[in-house]
């Protein structure tokens, strides 16, 4: 069902004063410490054709930016979600309209939820604090996770350590928690999440995760059995400083915070920096689109200390990274139309093993393919998978 414009004087702003609107917008954020979403809508739209899905990659490309796409274009039948700011929702709609791509509105005013969250995480806070404990239900910033990661580590010594695999651009450090039970470079599985900072989910995930592997061991045989034969690292916070940022300005910020000189817009998109399929379908060499790669591969520290860490150990045997919002199962290779040799073998576990509205991608273009670091796992050999949860009535989580 086509949306419909939002009333008002808005529709009849001229160009030049939606990009004052803008600007204004952007002062108040930095006066008031927080970019305001109030009147950003997003919308749904499903492309009938090839055609249609070019003419909506052609938004990304605008300048300025119009949308910020939460769910690519991809391939026909399958839905496209794009957040558009207030100020661009006129000519946003009048495009769409004029070449017959219908829309829905998921999201009438984002604002109106990022309040919302930030309400349930100001409540929750007040309860840790009042009971000195830590929510498993609820978000956490970088400092309170990092905190988190001390007092967890000295609870359960026997079984968990921390590592510092390197810095951040902002100078923040990068933290993995090592799983072990003992033993010199043993065969490994690496987990992260985070890697878009504002896929907060990810980051409970990622904690719930470590929390299930202390309080299970001992008592799943399938979990005690791995642990006693490999070990398991998880970093929690892939990109500190976008995250820190989600907190402190801009709830909805995915790339990392790097500069270039001579360049204004800032960040890469981290999972578009690896160097299998660097540069192809899905990223973008414009520095101000979400989706930028970076300049060179492997040129963000974020990412370089993964690799330094994955290929210095030697051993690991599986990957995964953990995702938000698009409900998709992903493996390496998804750069290319060709069926990799054990495809039944990556595949079967979505049959036999996972539940719920997930969907199996790979060896097809898509906008979340190229120099994703599954793709950085195809050089290293292991399995890589990329699950996305979602909460259930949570349909704001953009990846």
């Amino acid at each position: 069902m086509q949306g419909t414009q939002r009333g008002g004087l808005v529709p009849g702003l001229s160009p030049l004063d939606r990009r004052t609107l803008l600007f204004c917008n952007f002062i108040l954020a930095v006066a008031w410490g927080q970019v305001n979403f109030t009147g950003d809508q997003v919308l749904r739209v499903l492309a009938k054709n090839e055609k249609q899905l070019s003419l909506l990659r052609d938004l990304e490309t605008q300048k300025p930016q119009k949308v910020d796409f939460w769910r690519g274009p991809a391939r026909p039948s399958l839905p496209v979600d794009m957040r558009v700011p207030f100020s661009e929702l006129p000519s946003v709609k009048a495009y769409l309209k004029s070449h017959g791509l219908a829309y829905s509105i998921m999201i009438k005013d984002i604002q109106v939820l990022l309040d919302e969250e930030r309400d349930a995480m100001a409540k929750s806070r007040r309860l840790e604090r009042s009971t000195n404990s830590f929510s498993y239900s609820s978000y956490h910033t970088l400092d309170e996770i990092y905190s988190w990661i001390d007092n967890f580590v000295a609870e359960h010594s026997n079984l968990v350590s921390k590592i510092h695999i390197g810095k951040s651009f902002e100078n923040r450090s990068i933290l993995v928690l090592k799983f072990s039970t003992g033993g010199p470079n043993r065969p490994a599985i690496w987990i992260d999440t985070g890697i878009h900072s504002r896929e907060w989910i990810t980051h409970a995930t990622g904690i719930w995760i470590s929390q299930k592997i202390v309080n299970a061991y001992g008592k799943d045989h399938v979990l005690k059995r791995i642990l006693n034969t490999m070990d398991i690292f998880i970093e929690i916070v892939t990109n500190p400083d976008g995250f820190a940022f989600t907190h402190s300005m801009n709830r909805l910020w995915r790339k990392n915070k790097s500069s270039q000189p001579g360049i204004f817009c800032i960040g890469v998109d981290l999972n578009r920096n690896w160097k299998a399929g660097f540069g192809g379908n899905g990223s973008n060499k414009n520095p101000c689109s979400e989706t930028y790669r970076g300049p060179a591969p492997e040129s963000e520290p974020e990412v370089a200390a993964i690799v330094d860490f994955i290929t210095g150990h030697g051993n690991f045997k599986a990957m995964i990274s953990i995702h938000s919002y698009s409900q998709m199962v992903m493996y390496p290779y998804g750069h290319s139309l060709e069926p990799v040799p054990n495809h039944e073998e990556l595949i079967q576990p979505v049959g036999s093993r996972w539940t719920g509205l997930m969907t199996a991608a790979s060896s097809m273009p898509s906008a979340s393919s190229s120099g994703t670091l599954d793709n950085m796992a195809s050089c290293c050999q292991p399995h890589r998978l990329s699950p996305q949860p979602r909460r259930h009535g949570w349909h704001y989580r953009p990846s």
